[in-house]
């Protein structure tokens, strides 16, 4: 299979092509080159995934296949190697890469239409895709950091793509300060680990692990907060709602399905290392998850602005599959049994079917602000009548993130919950209680775009329209996936058969299909229609007295999830009135004073010594025979004396 290394060459070549000759190329053009490129890509990817995965098992088992490996750097024992690296999960992101990467490429046709430096944008593309491509094909977890910081690179270029709105340049570097910060624990993780391991590769030196395997749990958990800084875990999330500065569709493709879930990816990929020697340390990734799963969930429930609505939505939904990951063990046993295969499959089945529905909402969020001009729902309000591939395509998204049967998110969430609740009943309820919450915000967001009051003032100015086929074709697609998956795993774990998107080959190797958990597939069904029906009753109409009626009693809880519990604020503080005020400005103060003083010192003295010894160097031969014998005077009477 060498010929998935055109995975990776394909869109490399076109960041170089469309990044050199883009000047001279038309729009036209650019989105062509750019657009092609992915295709390909993606019907490579296709191919791969349909070779991969009819294939014959070994044992029963997928297979590993280094389809192509290379030494890049040799440095005596260890050594870094380049290579594609093909196994369930790295196959099916190869999936969900191409395919979300290739809708918005298509959808960018239309609302990047007349942006200027739209070659740039499309070049940007191509290399955050070949980034993210480079990441889940590593076959080694240096190269995934080698891709895993090109990822945050890609990700500031296209945040900061408005270059001359000071709110995007903020983001850009925003995002790129905190997960810089996150990564540098994944690096010092990657380190610690190499030094033990005697490697850096995934195939595992059992010798240098009985060395070092006290130290394996820390170089873990640092790692883990490198990808929780990318997966915008809590408190390192506060990137991601910003990030939003950028344009719709990279949210759709950074944001959304992609570069958010290489955390996910990290954990899944280093899964059997957790599991052999940091049990224990599993549930730092479960509760972090679940509480952030939480805080995400109550910050949306209060956001006006639609796209930071899906952002923390995302944050909740990526905390969601971290804690799937987390509750793989049962407590305190230490290998995995069904319980934690369940888990297992459930993070990477939810991961796939996320990237679907969330690409969908954001693409449409796109559409939406494409069509009037605004991103607070307070310039919308019944839009369905205007926009009704936007309204058909937004509500099957929304249903399926709220975990509706026949939906592909009810299939995933109910493995999540039933996990969850195999780990422990008390995190089970708390991510049922986020999931209705889910539900809940989620249809708030519907009622206010596509119901609720409409703005007649600002649509006399700009009646609102349908977007054009370039960025209704890709909602539509995806949204086929997401009904299509839904229905094939709904019916397949009620009636007992599974199928390609129906099981999964998990962490120990073994094929798990999907089988619900019936109790817990209809409480989480009730559940969701309650939270679904109350978000009706509140938030439908054109008037919402019962929406006022809660602001006026909760005013402050209001503000605070609105402000996101003041977490910027806390950051602000710190930063400033602390670390700068209180660390920087001493350290300063030592630099400028001791530092500099020393050096300035030193270049004093050597000033001051050359301005008294420059006599030695007048130029008079008398002078110089005079020194030269008064010399040897003394080196003779030294000579005489001892």
């Amino acid at each position: 299979m060498e010929y998935t290394l055109f995975i990776l060459l394909l869109p490399f070549l076109s960041f170089l092509f469309l990044g050199i000759c883009g000047k001279w190329l038309s729009h036209k053009v650019a989105g062509w080159v750019g657009t092609l490129s992915l295709g390909a890509v993606a019907v490579l990817s296709y191919i791969t995934a349909f070779t991969y995965f009819t294939a014959d098992r070994v044992d029963g088992v997928f297979p590993t296949i280094t389809a192509f490996n290379t030494t890049w750097l040799p440095l005596g024992d260890l050594h870094f190697d380049m290579g594609i690296l093909l196994d369930p999960i790295s196959v099916m992101m190869l999936i969900v890469i191409s395919t979300v990467s290739l809708m918005v490429h298509i959808y960018s046709f239309g609302y990047m239409h007349g942006e200027r430096g739209f070659q740039r944008y499309y070049a940007f593309l191509s290399l955050f895709t070949m980034s993210m491509l480079g990441l889940v094909v590593a076959t080694n977890i240096f190269q995934m950091y080698l891709f895993w910081e090109l990822v945050g690179v890609s990700s500031y270029l296209l945040i900061g793509f408005y270059y001359t709105t000071p709110a995007a340049i903020a983001a850009s570097k925003k995002a790129f300060i905190v997960t810089r910060f996150a990564d540098m624990f994944f690096l010092i993780g990657i380190l610690i680990y190499g030094y033990y391991c005697k490697s850096f590769g995934f195939e595992f030196n059992e010798a240098g692990f009985a060395e070092g395997a006290f130290m394996l749990p820390t170089a873990l958990v640092l790692m883990f907060i490198g990808g929780a800084g990318k997966s915008a875990m809590f408190p390192l999330h506060i990137w991601l709602p910003d990030a939003m500065e950028g344009p719709t569709p990279v949210s759709a493709l950074i944001h959304a399905a992609t570069m958010v879930v290489a955390g996910v990816y990290q954990i899944a990929r280093l899964f059997p290392l957790w599991i052999q020697y940091a049990p224990d340390s599993l549930s730092i990734v479960v509760w972090v998850g679940a509480f952030t799963a939480f805080y995400a969930a109550a910050v949306a429930c209060a956001q006006s602005d639609i796209k930071r609505v899906l952002a923390f939505s995302t944050i909740s939904q990526i905390a969601f599959m971290m804690v799937a990951l987390g509750v793989c063990l049962p407590g305190h046993e230490s290998v995995i049994d069904a319980h934690g295969s369940l888990g297992y499959m459930a993070s990477m089945f939810h991961l796939f079917t996320h990237a679907m529905f969330k690409a969908c909402l954001f693409l449409g969020a796109g559409c939406i602000i494409h069509a009037v001009h605004s991103n607070e729902m307070s310039a919308m309000g019944g839009l369905r009548k205007y926009m009704p591939i936007t309204h058909v395509t937004f509500l099957i998204s929304c249903l399926a993130i709220a975990g509706i049967p026949f939906f592909s998110g009810f299939s995933s969430k109910d493995e999540i919950i039933t996990a969850c609740f195999e780990y422990s009943p008390v995190v089970g309820w708390w991510m049922t209680a986020v999931a209705a919450m889910t539900a809940f915000y989620m249809f708030r967001l519907y009622y206010g775009i596509f119901w609720g009051t409409e703005n007649k003032e600002l649509h006399a100015h700009h009646t609102p329209h349908e977007a054009p086929l370039s960025m209704t074709l890709p909602l539509i697609v995806l949204c086929i996936i997401t009904v299509g998956v839904g229905i094939y795993t709904t019916l397949g774990g009620f009636l007992g058969w599974g199928g390609s998107f129906g099981s999964f080959v998990t962490a120990n190797g073994e094929d798990y299909t999907i089988h619900f958990n019936t109790q817990i597939a209809i409480t989480s069904t009730v559940i969701a229609l309650i939270s679904i029906a109350l978000a009706t009753y509140i938030y439908k109409g054109e008037k919402q007295p019962v929406a006022d009626r809660l602001y006026n009693a909760f005013p402050r809880l209001h503000r605070w999830a609105y402000k996101r519990f003041y977490m910027d604020e806390v950051y602000q503080f710190i930063t400033h009135r602390i670390i700068f005020a209180h660390i920087s400005k001493p350290i300063a103060w030592f630099d400028r004073h001791v530092v500099d003083g020393f050096f300035d010192f030193l270049a004093w003295g050597t000033n001051a010594l050359g301005f008294q010894i420059r006599g030695l160097q007048s130029g008079s031969v008398q002078r110089y025979a005079y020194v030269f014998f008064i010399g040897v005077l003394l080196l003779i009477l030294t000579i005489l004396i001892f």
